[in-house]
């Protein structure tokens, strides 16, 4: 690292993403400047990795980078993105900087046009369902609407992703479902939050996979964002709690006996098994 991040600034130094461990492949294009004169501060600010970013050394590195700052408005609407300024900042070359934007691009947080070089998209075009982009949100100022909004819309996939399921003769998926309650059961005595939310997050993508529908089974990404962000405060289920585990076991049996009213009631009790249950259930909003 060339220089020093400011505790008070929260700016980064050039080559600040040499703070995350990566893997550099011997020859990889990178380029090392000692400052950014007159370049925008802001887009030195780090923030959280997404797991959607994980291990995808510089390349990633720079994608999380840049889409927390977009996300969490640090770089505003209409903002310009000027590659070579990026390049020097963080001390990559311009391949990983135009890979990165294109990667930014197709989720909607950028646009690059002829003459008018790359920006910031409004809200609004963003994909919103892309889980790097619900990570992102659910840390960064918007979080509480991205948790309010991601218990609403697994209130409405999921009860019906259970009710869907039954009678669809996937045993080999039925019997992956009693695995992971049992997992979760083994995983309650021990006090071992980490495998039974696993667990948990495979049980519910396991349920969309039965629903048989393919287009609800595009969902199942957003079940897992949300389970992944939830951090135990907005979804009971993600947490250790024998209510929790009897839900999911109840809802395996519903399955078993071809009871998709059952299904899909198990499934609301799951959601709505945590104290503050009404950031869960959609309530009317006042206008």
């Amino acid at each position: 690292m060339t220089a020093a991040r400011s505790a008070d600034s929260g700016l980064a130094g050039p080559g600040e993403l040499d703070r995350y461990p990566y893997t550099e492949a011997p020859g990889t294009d990178r380029v090392g400047m000692p400052s950014w004169d007159g370049g925008d501060p802001d887009l030195g600010r780090v923030g959280r990795r997404s797991a959607g970013s994980r291990g995808r050394g510089l390349h990633g590195q720079l994608v999380q980078q840049l889409g927390q700052m977009i996300v969490s408005g640090d770089l505003g609407a209409d903002r310009p993105l000027v590659p070579e300024e990026i390049g020097q900042r963080f001390e990559v070359s311009r391949t990983v900087v135009r890979e990165s934007l294109r990667v930014l691009e197709a989720k909607g947080l950028v646009s690059a046009r002829p003459n008018v070089g790359t920006r910031v998209r409004p809200v609004s075009d963003w994909n919103l369902l892309d889980p790097d982009i619900i990570e992102w949100r659910a840390f960064g100022p918007q979080r509480d609407d991205q948790r309010r909004e991601l218990g609403e819309l697994r209130w409405m996939i999921e009860p019906l992703a259970a009710r869907l399921a039954v009678g669809h003769g996937r045993d080999d998926l039925q019997q992956r479902l009693g695995d992971m309650v049992e997992i979760m059961g083994h995983a309650l005595t021990q006090g071992d939050s980490l495998t039974f939310s696993r667990a948990d997050a495979e049980f519910h993508s396991l349920i969309i996979q039965l629903a048989g529908n393919r287009m609800l089974e595009h969902l199942s990404g957003i079940v897992s964002a949300a389970l992944q962000v939830s951090g135990g405060s907005l979804i009971g289920c993600d947490r250790p709690t024998e209510a929790a585990l009897v839900h999911h076991s109840r809802i395996v049996d519903a399955l078993a006996a071809g009871d998709a009213m059952a299904a899909e009631t198990a499934m609301r009790q799951l959601l709505t098994i945590h104290p503050e249950v009404e950031r869960v259930v959609p309530a009317p909003r006042e206008h």
